[in-house]
């Protein structure tokens, strides 16, 4: 059973840990829709159960299906993966999934976020998301966790927290109007502390250029442990991601975080740049009104830095041969004490994001105690 709660998760003394902390396990949703994915979304199908297979190396992996398709991808995915029946608009867990909190006693509740499919109708990507609206109730009921409904927009890859009180985030996404006209940023800042636990906020400008997600930070930049960011880079200065590279990488020299420490910047290889190609546009069903068109030419929002940080496993996208082996070599010296597992993602890059934006992490957390009854 979920119950909804009326007051907050900072007034309840529970905040949001990082990604790097211990987990229970990772949700994902299963890709159908035939104009985003294209030849069916059997290849983007592939992709997604291959990340399924390398998370669930270290950790439990759920993932929701639709009822049509709960044949189809238990076929796919390995045994040791749970399949759920979950409707949904599409396969976005971390934007429509519930960010999980906890507390010091090991509690763990949900944060259910407003969403409006990246920009609402006027900018938004698909029309309609009631189903992706219901996702996080869901999957809360399914964890048995209690749930706070949040009261603004937000998407789960608009932030990156370091779970010791600093969120990351972008200003061409939390400050956009399709989000939150209502609120500046001072007033986003109090709504994250009360719904997140944090105490401090590091604005970076733009995220990735042709990002559809108007600048997820988790496509540019996020923690990989406290103190510490991998950051999407390019050397090329006729690249317009330099000067958004460089506007971050200047504003993460100057920040500090919620405990005062200076940051160190691990910077990762753009690929490409990346490009749709006819074949790839080709192979997509015509969106239907208020759907997003795909065209042959399109840039790629291609980064390393969207990758999933499991329990024993970072599972990173390999997306360009030039520079896959400099990434992977890079994210295995931040981290040490994990296996980083490539997976090729271009596929699910075609449909507008990687492997962190197809997940969501279930943090650790000790199980409650029954109360005792009898005598």
């Amino acid at each position: 059973m979920s119950r909804l709660l009326t007051t907050t998760p900072a007034g309840d003394g529970f905040r949001m840990p990082a990604e790097f902390e211990p987990h229970a396990g990772c949700w994902m949703l299963w890709p159908e829709r035939p104009d985003n994915w294209r030849l069916g979304a059997k290849p983007a199908q592939q992709a997604f159960a291959a990340v399924a297979a390398a998370i669930a190396t270290g950790e439990p992996v759920t993932v929701g299906v639709s009822g049509r398709q709960f044949v189809n991808a238990r076929a796919m995915l390995p045994e040791t993966v749970r399949v759920v029946e979950l409707s949904s608009d599409d396969a976005w867990m971390r934007d429509v999934g519930p960010t999980f909190v906890v507390d010091r006693r090991g509690e763990r509740r949900g944060v259910d976020w407003g969403f409006n499919a990246w920009g609402g109708i006027a900018g938004g990507l698909y029309f309609p998301w009631d189903q992706d609206a219901l996702v996080a109730r869901k999957v809360l009921e399914v964890e048995g966790c209690d749930r706070y409904r949040a009261p603004f927009v937000l998407e789960g890859g608009a932030i990156h927290v370091d779970g010791q009180g600093t969120l990351l985030t972008t200003e061409e996404c939390l400050l956009n109007p399709n989000r939150n006209p209502q609120l500046d940023r001072g007033q986003l800042e109090i709504l994250l502390h009360e719904y997140l636990g944090v105490t401090h906020v590091i604005w970076l400008g733009k995220g990735v250029v042709d990002d559809e997600t108007d600048g997820h930070i988790d496509n540019l930049c996020c923690f990989v442990r406290p103190g510490e960011v991998a950051l999407t880079w390019t050397d090329d200065k006729r690249d317009p991601q330099y000067r958004i590279s460089l506007d971050a990488y200047e504003r993460l020299m100057e920040a500090r975080d919620a405990r005062g420490r200076r940051l160190k910047v691990h910077k990762l290889p753009q690929p490409g740049p990346l490009h749709r190609t006819p074949e790839e546009v080709a192979g997509l069903d015509v969106a239907g009104e208020g759907g997003h068109a795909r065209a042959a030419g399109d840039r790629l929002a291609a980064s390393y830095v969207n990758f999933y940080i499991g329990n024993s496993v970072v599972v990173m996208p390999l997306l360009d041969p030039k520079t896959d082996r400099l990434a992977a070599r890079r994210l295995q010296r931040i981290f040490p004490e994990r296996r980083v597992i490539g997976v090729p993602s271009r596929e699910i890059l075609l449909g507008g994001g990687n492997i962190h934006c197809i997940t969501q992490q279930v943090p650790a957390a000790r199980p409650r105690r029954r109360k005792e009854t009898g005598p």
